[in-house]
């Protein structure tokens, strides 16, 4: 069968095999055929060579880890044959660490988990795939076109839980939320934002394509100044760039008793002229939390769903700018200035 496959560590190894074996039984029961993966920047790393790793006793790592499919056969009655199912990236570790224990993956403490496409697990750029029951996600039939967004949205959905257990810690009445960044991630915590019923406000530094109004058309207000000069503090911030002048800007202008979390993540080796102590004493002044979030465990990818299933189609249609075949994959996984979304679809 098919498969987009990886030389972890060794860039541009980019390739399509046309042989690669049937996933094993070992894998899930669950038998799945391959409808689309969605590509992102964490595989634009692993193919120029940053990271990745293949599973033991191998070479090759199978990319892909925003999986669509439809249900081949289930044994154990989890799933119905045609289903639509997503599979979840990360997998517990083995020894396994206190959250892994309970099913907090996303928490691992020792870092011995495993994600498909992406660290010792094969991942679901192949023609057929399997997934444990416990690991595989039933999306509502709507969903179909756009599935593989669900793995992007279950990074926001854990986003938006976290930012809610903390804000729980006092009397919290949000109104007004910055996201900076208009990425898939951006889009989608300001999706999330806007289903909440809050006063969302999106910044990036586009101010043409279509990020502006997939913005408006979610109701946001849209930005692309620098957040400096926004006229408000917002209650909370999503900040989803990475970009370390954006984080620091983003820590300093949430509003008293504001929360900042950071899903961006920066590559490092860039040092910025800044007055840490200022911001230090903001943060203590006024009651701030900052923290970091990723990755998503199985209650985030619930959410995700559920948040998708209730979401404008359309809309979310939109967001993904580009569709290709397996064949074209080189095409698929070179960036483009304008992408929002880039699919490869397996049934073209």
């Amino acid at each position: 069968m098919r498969a987009v496959t990886v030389t972890p560590g060794v860039p541009n190894s980019l390739r399509l095999a046309h042989d690669h074996p049937e996933p094993p039984t070992d894998e899930g029961a669950i038998l799945v055929e391959a409808l689309a993966v969605g590509i992102c920047g964490t595989d634009h790393e692993i193919i120029a060579g940053d990271y990745g790793e293949a599973p033991p006793g191998t070479r090759e790592l199978v990319l892909g880890h925003e999986a669509l499919g439809r249900v081949l056969e289930d044994p154990t009655g989890t799933l119905q044959k045609g289903d639509l199912v997503a599979g979840i990236v990360r997998h517990p570790d083995p020894v396994p660490c206190p959250n892994c224990a309970v099913g907090e993956w996303d928490m691992c403490r020792n870092g011995r988990y495993t994600e498909h496409g992406i660290k010792a697990l094969p991942g679901f750029a192949r023609d057929r795939w399997r997934v444990q029951p416990r690991f595989a996600i039933g999306l509502d039939p709507v969903l179909a076109p756009v599935g593989m967004l669900l793995e992007p949205a279950s990074v926001v959905a854990k986003a938006w839980d976290h930012i809610e257990r903390i804000g729980s810690r006092a009397e919290w009445q949000p109104q007004t939320v910055l996201v900076t960044g208009a990425g898939p991630i951006g889009l989608l915590a300001a999706l999330l934002a806007a289903q909440r019923g809050l006063s969302v406000h999106v910044l990036d530094l586009a101010t043409s394509g279509p990020k502006p109004e997939l913005v408006a058309a979610l109701g946001a207000t849209y930005h692309s100044s620098p957040v400096g000069q926004l006229d408000f503090e917002p209650d909370v911030v999503v900040e989803c760039t990475g970009a370390p002048s954006v984080v620091l800007d983003a820590m300093c202008k949430a509003g008293p008793a504001g929360i900042v979390c950071l899903t961006g993540v920066s590559s490092g080796g860039r040092t910025i002229d800044f007055d840490a102590g200022a911001l230090n004493r903001e943060l203590v002044l006024e009651n701030n939390v900052v923290f970091g979030s990723v990755n998503a465990n199985r209650r985030h990818w619930d959410l995700a769903a559920e948040a998708l299933a209730r979401a404008d189609q359309d809309w979310l249609n939109s967001l993904i700018t580009r569709r290709l075949p397996v064949e074209a994959y080189a095409d698929a996984y070179a960036a483009g200035p304008d992408d929002i979304k880039v699919v490869l679809d397996f049934q073209l």
